[in-house]
């Protein structure tokens, strides 16, 4: 039997029912009542102590300040924030869709639709980071899949903005840890970086079903993020277009000025594998059913079908098909940005490697520009 609700409105919202618990709150369905449209309400609240009740306060408005500063397809829109007592709300569209979590317990992912997922989150952390916000937790259970293959960006609960007053302490690690990056892990200020290191941990994971890192405990996890690399997705997935490999060894590298610098640039790249696969194939979520409990307001419509192919030679990092990816995979493990001496006999690869170097210096001297 589910338990009596604590209020019957939040505001101008007529709470219906409970949709699910977090570790920070409870988050309801609701109707609001001036528009007519259903949203979710993401509750808090408040403890009786003064100076924590501020810090969770702060925090909490925060998380409506940076997801309501953005606004982009791919992350989730805040319509609202308020508080009613010692209770804080934030309202929400209502996402009905799969969470990546749930799609990636299957194994890997079909390449099309981890393609598209990737660089619609990518594109998402773009307009985040434009807006000075850092998201600091990108895994599969903070990205909604809605049918027609629309993902979104959800909770930006720890999420650092650039303006805010509120801060984390030097040392302190916060995220996810199996999608951190290694300055999160060692607990330094991050920058949008971080992101793009935990997106391309997110990507490798998706293309090959198997985390990036792994470790016996906590301990050996975060060693390993920091010091340690991942098998080369290819051996991992065979056939995998060397491309794709590059992008994910792009992101991942330790150092975060020898990752991609924008996250715009990895979904262009991302979007041009796509193109170069040239198949479809995306992941498809089923519709929602009809919910019975909630009928007495509109149900959201379902998102149209979304198409992130670019035409080759769009702007971004030029892929080489070619390309030997094991050499990008030798400098992830060695620390460094780009590789060094001779790799084989083939004049073929020599000119990759140099294409290589040079797309990446040209990248690091307009970053620094």
């Amino acid at each position: 039997m589910a338990s009596p609700l604590p209020f019957t409105h939040l505001g101008r919202y007529r709470i219906l029912r409970e949709l699910g618990r977090g570790a920070m709150g409870v988050v309801y369905l609701a109707e609001d009542e001036s528009l007519q449209r259903q949203v979710a309400i993401k509750t808090l609240l408040l403890p009786e102590g003064a100076k924590e009740g501020r810090e969770l306060e702060a925090r909490f408005r925060q998380e409506a300040t940076a997801a309501g500063g953005v606004s982009h397809p791919n992350t989730i829109t805040i319509h609202d924030f308020g508080r009613e007592g010692n209770w804080l709300y934030i309202a929400m569209e209502r996402l009905q869709g799969v969470e990546l979590r749930e799609l990636m317990e299957g194994g890997p992912l079909p390449l099309e639709g981890a393609l598209d997922i990737a660089a619609q989150v990518a594109a998402g952390l773009a307009a985040a980071h434009e807006r000075g916000v850092v998201h600091r937790d990108v895994k599969p259970g903070n990205i909604m899949v809605l049918p027609g293959g629309l993902a979104k960006i959800m909770d930006f609960g720890i999420a650092h903005v650039k303006s805010s007053d509120v801060r984390t302490a030097t040392g302190t690690m916060m995220g996810s840890p199996r999608y951190m990056s290694p300055e999160q892990v060692g607990g330094h200020l991050v920058d949008p970086r971080s992101d793009i290191f935990s997106l391309g941990s997110l990507l490798y994971e998706m293309v090959t079903g198997q985390a990036a890192f792994q470790g016996a405990n906590l301990g050996q996890l975060l060693a390993a993020i920091r010091h340690g690399a991942p098998v080369p997705p290819s051996q991992l997935r065979a056939g995998l277009p060397a491309s794709i490999e590059l992008v994910i060894t792009r992101a991942m590298q330790k150092n975060p000025r020898s990752r991609y610098q924008d996250a715009g640039e990895m979904a262009r790249d991302l979007a041009q594998c796509r193109a170069l696969l040239g198949r479809p194939g995306a992941v498809r979520v089923a519709a929602p059913a009809a919910d019975p409990q909630a009928a007495t307001s509109p149900a959201a419509p379902t998102p149209l079908d979304v198409d992130l192919t670019l035409p080759l030679g769009a702007p971004g990092w030029p892929l080489a098909a070619g390309f030997d990816s094991n050499v990008g995979w030798r400098a992830l493990a060695e620390g460094r940005a780009a590789p060094s001496g001779p790799q084989g006999p083939s004049w073929s690869a020599t000119a990759w490697t140099c294409g290589y170097l040079l797309a990446a210096g040209v990248a690091l001297l307009l970053a620094f520009a």
